[in-house]
């Protein structure tokens, strides 16, 4: 499946996450060497209603190709209608079916990682929307559980390869770890060789040496970056420079970042609209690219604040006059 989506021997993927991958920091980070993108997760209510909000989550520009919409559910049959539509409606290269989110709002409606404790469910979703999409690949996330006492991403793992999913990414952690503590790669090693379909590897995958590790050791087919891309998007391209020369590139300097800070807060501002509204958006990324950057707690209390770009150009003078 991966093949047909991008020739890149060894994909590395964009994570979906809300209120972060969106069209804009996609094609950002397109630039800098990431192969395939996915959608913010997408409701099938929000697909039915077509609003305003769920346009923008379906937003993309034709550099972002190959790119999925990830969509969450339980209903088999208006998750599969939801799915048809989107095809019919924005052309994605694939489904992707989110059985990993471990956000409350999202597995109170039986969403998310709620359908890693539900097997039936779990396959009648993944079948269904298979059948629907048809030939279009559909791919799913999950979580190696529930809880560490119900660890059972190989078993899901190979429900949803018998029901027709064409590559699954598996996040090393379970629903109940939420975003704490270290990510299981035993785990995903295991779905990896008990699957011949793609094994997407995903978590605390933070530089270039973790994710070649992770290849070497665990038989993975791709990698996903999630949180390590969100201020430093140029890790897709130091992975890919330290597989091919053994040597990591150095950071970029503090000029170079506010080169970028700027041109990602003037697109989302240009995209929105509004400019208070879009930088008070753009607050938590701020705060993210000031990570490895000169005086960053001092950044930080800037960032927390600024309504302008203006504004911005002030705190970007100040900060480049110092170092």
């Amino acid at each position: 499946m991966l093949s047909r989506l991008t020739p890149s021997a060894f994909p590395l993927f964009l994570a979906p996450m809300a209120g972060v991958s969106d069209t804009v920091f996609r094609q950002i980070c397109k630039r800098f060497g990431a192969d395939v993108m996915v959608t913010e997760f997408v409701s099938a209510e929000g697909i039915f209603h077509r609003n305003r909000r769920t346009s923008a989550y379906l937003e993309f520009a034709p550099m972002e190709r190959p790119l999925g919409v990830q969509l969450f559910g339980a209903d088999p049959e208006h998750l599969a209608l939801a799915a048809r539509q989107v095809v019919d409606w924005v052309g994605p290269d694939f489904i992707d079916l989110n059985f990993g989110c471990p956000v409350n709002k999202v597995v109170c409606k039986n969403g998310g990682s709620a359908l890693l404790r539900d097997a039936p469910l779990l396959v009648a979703v993944a079948a269904a929307v298979v059948h629907a999409c048809a030939p279009l690949p559909v791919t799913a996330k999950i979580r190696t559980g529930w809880d560490a006492s119900s660890i059972n991403a190989v078993d899901n793992a190979r429900r949803l390869e018998d029901a027709g999913i064409a590559a699954i990414a598996v996040h090393g952690r379970t629903k109940s770890q939420g975003y704490s503590g270290e990510a299981d790669w035993d785990v995903i090693a295991a779905v990896a060789g008990a699957v011949t379909i793609p094994v997407i590897g995903n978590g605390d995958l933070r530089c270039a040496e973790d994710v070649v590790k992770r290849r070497n050791e665990t038989g993975i087919a791709a990698a996903m970056i999630g949180r390590a891309a969100m201020g430093h998007p140029w890790i897709f391209s130091e992975i890919k420079t330290y597989w091919r020369t053994g040597v990591v590139p150095p950071p970029p300097t503090d000029a170079v970042r506010w080169e970028l800070i700027r041109e990602h807060c003037a697109a989302v501002v240009a995209r929105r609209g509004n400019e208070a509204t879009a930088m008070a958006s753009m607050r938590a990324r701020l705060m993210a690219y000031s990570r490895g950057m000169n005086g960053s707690r001092h950044l930080r209390e800037q960032f927390s604040s600024v309504d302008s770009l203006a504004g911005l150009e002030e705190i970007a003078a100040r900060h480049l006059a110092a170092d």
